[in-house]
């Protein structure tokens, strides 16, 4: 039987709880098998000097993670042509992992925008995209397409900039990010 295997894309610029909370309910809450957190190399349209180097947030993505057993972190875009692109990401992986159906996962404020990305057309006729939804953004027409599914996962008001911010500034990140990372990020001096 081949497992169902969500791929959340991110910076992860650091990893924070909100991004666990929203990996860990797909996993266990949704028809997905488990998630694989898909560590994004440097985006052509952010600016570098805030992203902290791939293989350090691929680190904290693991230590992040755990021991949880549906949870895992993926580096497969790290070694793709730059920008890397969804459609091309799958895939790589429909090809590693043939004993995987793979879906995405996307927040609500993504999914309007969908029919942009590279390919969207094969996107939607070969894969299920699973949506959180995101308060304050329309889901667009979209929302009905039979490989959509909208889910109401609990979200947190918080992002990777604030926590950059708090560190830069010197104040505490506890219960932000997940205590293996904050140990990390102490240690580290990383974003400092």
């Amino acid at each position: 039987m081949q497992r169902s295997t969500g791929l959340f894309f991110g910076s992860f610029n650091p990893v924070h709880v909100g991004h666990m909370i929203i990996a860990n309910y797909m996993a266990t809450q949704t028809a997905l098998d488990e998630v694989w957190m898909v560590v994004s190399p440097q985006n052509p349209f952010k600016k570098r000097q805030s992203l902290a180097r791939d293989h350090d947030r691929l680190h904290l993505v693991r230590l992040a993670i755990g021991d949880t057993p549906n949870l895992r972190a993926s580096a497969v875009e790290f070694d793709l042509p730059k920008p890397s692109y969804t459609i091309d990401t799958l895939a790589v992986l429909r090809e590693q992992f043939p004993e995987r159906t793979f879906s995405l996962i996307m927040g609500g404020d993504n999914l309007p925008t969908l029919p942009k990305w590279k390919n969207s057309d094969i996107l939607l006729r070969d894969f299920d995209i699973h949506v959180y939804n995101r308060p304050g953004y329309e889901l667009g027409e979209l929302q009905d397409h039979p490989r959509v599914f909208v889910h109401d996962a609990p979200l947190m008001h918080l992002s990777a900039t604030y926590i950059r911010q708090c560190l830069r500034e010197g104040h505490s990140v506890r219960y932000l990010v997940p205590e293996a990372v904050a140990k990390e990020l102490a240690v580290s001096g990383l974003y400092r």
